[in-house]
This record gives structure tokens, C-alpha cells and sequence, in this order.
């Protein structure tokens, strides 16, 4: 388990007492992205992963109670797939977190026999059915956002995304919100918790992202425009994957500025910092010779995966920027 992310002088005491419970019953921890998971599958476990509706939602618990309690506590009531402990920075626990187990029966059990129980004098939890939410909705979305900038922003800085719809805004209208959908609870909320604190910017500033509420989505559904939609990563639609990379972003760039005149761009980033889960800030800045003033920003890169350096993520994220900068001011 990744340890190197705690303050020391933090709840020291229950660290140390966990540590040792980890050395003393070998169970591995994996920290990653906010979250501290156990099991999915654990040591032993035959078969394929349970069915979906045996997981439980936990909440209110104390801050400063870790695994070494709680999953003892919930095992008493039926074999755990996974175990998951929602985290702060500082290693202190957010209040909550999901057990899911073998069967749906155990489940029910964790519910019957934990709902209201005190962990603590006074510190009674909530145990609950998981509501397995997989969709979210992005509002604060300029006018001007392009369905393949979102997409391409989207896919470098989440994981699990099955498709993305952008659709006018009921309630701001000239600006735009977009309707993702997760592969999974967990993944939609690890998007969302990486959207939330990763400060993206796409278009506007002012950015939200929250769950889609049933209320919401039936009045999108209602809507007699018909959004632009896609599919990426495994989705069910027959719709074209997203696969922008840096060439080809580079490509529609270098088009746009021999089109108006202007020279091929040059790109500075440098990385200014990196969070406890391995998410990088770039500063970056882009100087088109001809053009007056260089444009510049920053960005949240997610850590690499499928060969693509963090350097050049943030390469794409910049050109996507600057195109929407130039597509703007050259029209």
C-alpha cells in the first residue's frame, strides 16, 4: 500500500495500528485516485465477480477509522469481493465507503445488521443499498465547445467513459451540458471526483459536474433537438471510437494557420506540479509566429497509460485549446 501520500503528524496512531494489521494478515491495500480498494477479486476468490445490486453504501464514519476495523466488522456477515474506503490526501478517511459482496443475500445481512450500529459512542453509521449511478452531467459548458474537443478532453483525463452527449442547456441557454455515461459506478465517480478537483476547463470557467438526476434526464430526453453523440471505449453504439492523437490534433492546427497565413506553432510545457495520485499540472504555452500574442494556460494530465507520455497529453490538450482560441478569432 502507498503510505508516502500521508502526513505523519495525522492520525498517527490508528496509521501505525493499521500498518500492522496489514503486515500481520498480509492483505494488500491499493490506493488510487482517492480511493483505498480491497480485493475485486480478494486472495482465494473463485469465480467471476458478484451480480450487480450486492453492494452497500457506508457513510458517516469517523475519520479516523481505517480497514483494520471495518473490514473485519463487515465480514462478519458474509465473504467481501471488495472493499473500498473513500480518502483525502492528508490519509484521513472522507466518511464513507462501498462494501460489495459475494451475494446479494450477504448484502442484505450487512444492512440488517450494521444500519445505525455504533462504531463509537455517539457515531451510529448509515448502511444502505448502493445506488450504482453511472451517468453524470457536466453544465457550464461555453456556446462555442465542440463535440470532439469535450471527447478528446474527456477520454485523456478519464478512464471507463462509454459515450458522451452534448445537448443546449435548458436553463443557460446560449451554453451547452453534455450527459456522460460510465462503464461503472466506480468509474463514474472517480470521473467525477478527477472533473471536480483536476480544475478542467473546457470553453468556460465555471464548469460543474454532478450526477444526472431522473428529473434531468427525462426533460433532455423531451427535447426536440436531437444532440450529437458518440461512443468511445468499448461502448454499444456502432458509432467511430474517439482516437484523436497528438499528429492529428497537430494536423487540424497546422491547417488552420497555413489557411490564414500564419506559421507552424511552437509548444513549451512544463509540468509545475504532481497530486498524491499521480495526476500532473502543465503549464504550457503556444507561440504561432504572425500572431500577435502567444496563448497560455494550465492543465491536469492523468497519469500515463496506453503509451502516450503526459507530456504529450498535455500537447493535445493545448492545440485543442488554442484551436478553439483560433477558430474564434480568424472567423
Amino acid at each position: 500500500m502507498e503510505h508516502k501520500t500521508w502526513s505523519n503528524g495525522i492520525n498517527k496512531a490508528s496509521k501505525m495500528a493499521l500498518l500492522a494489521w496489514e503486515k500481520e494478515t498480509g492483505i494488500e491495500l491499493v490506493q488510487i485516485n482517492g480511493q483505498r480498494r480491497y480485493g475485486g477479486p480478494p486472495p482465494g476468490w473463485v469465480g467471476g465477480p458478484p451480480p450487480a445490486g450486492t453492494e452497500v453504501y457506508i457513510a458517516r464514519l469517523p475519520q479516523d477509522i481505517y480497514e483494520n476495523t471495518l473490514i473485519p466488522l463487515f465480514e462478519r456477515v458474509g465473504k467481501l469481493y471488495e472493499f473500498r474506503l473513500m480518502m483525502t490526501f492528508s490519509g484521513l478517511n472522507r466518511g464513507f465507503a462501498y462494501a460489495r459482496y459475494g451475494s446479494r443475500q450477504d448484502a442484505q445481512s450487512a444492512i440488517a445488521a450494521f444500519h445505525r450500529f455504533q462504531l463509537r459512542q455517539g457515531c451510529a453509521i448509515v448502511v444502505c443499498w448502493s445506488t450504482q449511478k453511472r451517468e453524470l452531467v457536466v453544465s457550464g459548458l461555453g456556446a462555442s465547445v465542440s463535440q470532439r474537443e469535450l471527447e478528446a478532453t474527456l477520454q485523456t483525463v478519464t478512464e471507463g467513459i462509454r459515450s458522451v452527449t452534448l445537448h443546449s442547456s435548458p436553463s443557460q441557454k446560449p451554453g451547452k451540458l453534455a450527459v456522460l455515461k460510465y462503464r461503472s459506478h466506480e468509474a463514474a465517480a472517480l470521473a467525477k471526483k478527477a472533473l471536480m478537483e483536476g480544475n478542467l476547463r473546457i470553453g468556460e470557467p465555471k464548469m460543474r459536474v454532478d450526477w444526472l438526476e431522473p428529473q434531468l434526464k427525462q426533460k433532455l430526453q423531451l427535447c426536440k433537438e436531437e444532440p450529437s453523440s458518440s461512443c468511445v471505449q468499448g461502448g454499444e453504439s456502432p458509432a467511430v471510437p474517439l482516437a484523436l492523437t497528438l499528429q492529428n490534433v497537430l494536423e487540424c492546427l497546422n491547417m488552420l494557420c497555413w489557411k490564414h497565413r500564419l506559421r507552424t506553432p511552437l509548444f513549451m510545457t512544463k509540468c509545475v506540479q504532481v497530486n498524491p495520485s499521480g495526476w500532473q499540472q502543465f503549464w504550457y504555452q503556444v507561440a504561432i509566429p504572425g500572431s500577435h500574442v502567444p496563448i497560455d494556460g494550465f492543465i491536469w494530465v492523468s497519469p500515463d497509460r496506453q503509451g502516450q507520455s503526459e507530456h504529450e497529453k498535455a500537447k493535445v490538450l493545448a492545440a485543442l485549446h488554442v484551436l478553439q482560441v483560433l477558430g474564434g478569432q480568424l472567423k
